[in-house]
């Protein structure tokens, strides 16, 4: 997949809102953990019902668990071999995980990280500009998303045909500590 150049003016301009969490954007910092995937879904899920766009529910869970499972499962090194623990960032009002993040920036060194490749750092980004919806996926891999042959016996390969086929366009961009993955909805 290349990555996302010459994109309309006001997409660009939302992507970069995204990625600089300005304007009406909210955030959800992806824990290390299996549970992060159903989290993150309903996080996009509750500020999508609260900003109306309750007819995108399912395409927008679905594509936000697609993202969140692949930037877990290929975005980088172990979260718990990083040098050092990340600073407790300022939470969102309506983040309620602070308390989760605080204990995994405490975690002792070496610690068992359940899913084996899981990144410093994932953040789930949703910017909402009527009657569109951005959805981004921050990681500190710079490596491009890639779209497998679906498999049809195989469990898993299928996420960025999903995202691709449920969102009106996707992407990616590179940051200079990662990469974004990117996603469109535009309500009915």
């Amino acid at each position: 997949m290349p990555e996302s150049r010459d994109l309309p003016h006001r997409l660009d301009l939302a992507l970069r809102a995204l990625v600089g969490l300005t304007g009406p954007t909210v955030s959800f910092t992806v824990l290390p953990e299996p549970e992060s995937v159903t989290e993150a879904r309903h996080f996009a899920l509750s500020r999508l019902d609260g900003w109306g766009g309750a007819a995108l529910a399912d395409d927008v869970g679905l594509v936000v668990s697609e993202l969140v499972t692949n930037a877990l499962r290929h975005s980088g090194a172990p979260a718990f071999a990083r040098p050092a623990p990340h600073p407790v960032h300022p939470v969102h009002p309506c983040d309620d995980q602070a308390d989760r993040r605080n204990r995994a920036d405490r975690a002792p060194h070496g610690s068992a990280d359940p899913l084996g490749s899981a990144p410093a750092a994932i953040r789930l980004r949703l910017l909402h500009q009527a009657p569109w919806l951005l959805c981004g996926i921050m990681d500190a891999s710079p490596e491009a998303p890639r779209r497998k042959e679906p498999d049809y016996i195989a469990e898993t390969g299928r996420g960025l045909h999903l995202v691709e086929s449920f969102s009106v366009r996707w992407g990616w961009c590179g940051l200079p500590q990662g990469k974004i993955v990117w996603a469109l909805f535009r309500a009915p």
